[in-house]
């Protein structure tokens, strides 16, 4: 491994990986020692264990938090959302897996189809800074998009100001929608968040390893497989190639 990688991905000599708690299929628990435990920390341990150093988990709440440090040395690799906002200071790999967004709508909604959300006069409620909101932020025209800081509050929203869309990941609206009797998850995707891993502009030698690292870890089957371990077969999928 060259010197320079590790120099530049572990300058304290342990590899500090930021990890998005908010998601439930790249988090799924803990460790006996309050570790995060899923294929997000999985990755990261992995990456670690190439490079020959220990892994120190930094949790975030949300992935926003993650890229509002990305220049401040916090952290050495950021395991979240590749999008065009975040990839302004953060240097991203391709994505190592990918989770289907789409709508929720409320019973006895007449929308049937992912294209009907965007309209005039239609209002969907999302996450501010998920990162399927920050796809919608660049791609929702027609409509109007209304951003809340929570999940919980973009919900309440929706249940009570008679919003047309929910947006989110599809795992996580099979349950938004069985504590809500009549509603519907639309079929298809408006997009599909990229997971992937990210680092700070300035290391240059180690993004070219994690890029490596992502394709390999890919092919090999090694992503495949914390999928499977984690229990998120059909939930999450190998991203393709990169």
């Amino acid at each position: 491994m060259p010197r320079e990688v590790v120099s530049e991905l572990a300058p304290t000599g342990v590899l500090r990986a930021a990890i998005n708690m908010g998601n439930f299929l790249l988090v799924t628990g803990k460790s006996p020692s309050g570790d995060p435990t899923g294929v997000s920390p999985h990755m990261a341990a992995a990456i670690a264990a190439r490079l020959g150093v220990p892994v120190k988990y930094l949790p975030y709440a949300r992935p926003g938090e993650i890229a509002d440090d990305a220049e401040k040395g916090l952290w050495d690799i950021g395991l979240i959302g590749a999008e065009p906002q975040r990839a302004a200071v953060i240097n991203f790999t391709a994505a190592y897996c990918e989770i289907e967004a789409t709508y929720l709508v409320p019973a006895g909604s007449p929308i049937t189809s992912i294209a009907e959300v965007d309209q005039p006069g239609k209002r969907c409620a999302v996450t501010a800074r998920s990162a399927y909101g920050l796809w919608l932020e660049n791609n929702f025209k027609k409509g109007q998009l209304v951003q809340f800081d929570s999940a919980d509050a973009a919900l309440k929203a929706f249940d009570g100001e008679n919003m047309d869309a929910y947006a989110g990941l599809r795992p996580g609206l099979l349950q938004v929608a069985q504590a809500r009797p009549g509603s519907r998850i639309l079929d298809g995707q408006f997009t599909a968040v990229q997971q992937a891993v990210g680092t700070a502009k300035k290391n240059a030698a180690g993004f070219e390893f994690l890029k490596a690292f992502v394709e390999e870890a890919k092919r090999a089957g090694i992503v495949g497989s914390f999928i499977e371990r984690e229990g998120v077969i059909g939930r999450l999928s190998v991203a393709p190639p990169g």
